[in-house]
């Protein structure tokens, strides 16, 4: 829409039009003269077999048993949901056996059963709800070694700080009196190496 009052030669309207940066739409000589478009230089699969073939005369071959190489179409960078959860249940066994270790605590115990006396759990910090983590939305999902997986509210109440963010693996001591929430008295975190 044009401005009411009338433009001066020093208006901004203008000097910065669509005119003034791009006076033509024609590509350039250069763009329509070039050469080699749509050259194939290599390609792996269009032949029967793995063979490629190229300038120079070299002609790569197949390093390797023909089982560990490609020959077929292959999905990049694709997990299977099981295959992650493999190395998430092995990664807080391992943070696991070190939390043991550094804070001598004795073996873990499930976080579904009840427990009138501190027990010492293991597990990942989660939320129970689409929002942000906060005191009354924490849960905590057991290992699969002792827990089963199973997950059950967190009341961190008796604790006078602390600092959680979801994913994170810890280790927890508390009560479970009712067998439906988990009352935290201490929380056991991975330390930081000290740098050299």
């Amino acid at each position: 829409p044009q401005p009411k009052r009338t433009l001066s030669s020093r208006s901004p309207y203008a000097l910065f039009s669509p005119t003034s940066f791009s006076p033509s739409v024609t590509p350039s000589q250069k763009y329509a003269a070039r050469g080699s478009r749509g050259e194939v230089v290599a390609s792996f699969g269009s032949v029967q077999g793995p063979s490629w073939s190229g300038g120079g005369g070299c002609t790569p071959k197949l390093f390797g048993p023909p089982e560990d190489n490609l020959t077929k179409s292959y999905k990049f960078m694709f997990q299977k949901a099981l295959d992650v959860r493999e190395v998430l249940s092995w990664r807080i066994e391992e943070i696991g056996d070190a939390l043991k270790s550094r804070h001598h605590l004795e073996d873990f115990a499930s976080i579904l059963l009840p427990a009138q006396e501190p027990v010492p759990v293991l597990g990942q910090i989660g939320c129970d709800s689409n929002g942000k983590l906060n005191a009354k939305s924490v849960v905590l999902e057991g290992d699969r070694e002792h827990s089963s997986g199973g997950q059950i509210p967190l009341d961190l109440s008796e604790l006078k700080e602390y600092s959680l963010f979801p994913g994170q693996i810890v280790a927890l001591e508390g009560t479970n009196s009712s067998g439906k929430r988990l009352v935290v008295s201490k929380l056991y975190e991975v330390m930081p190496r000290p740098r050299p």
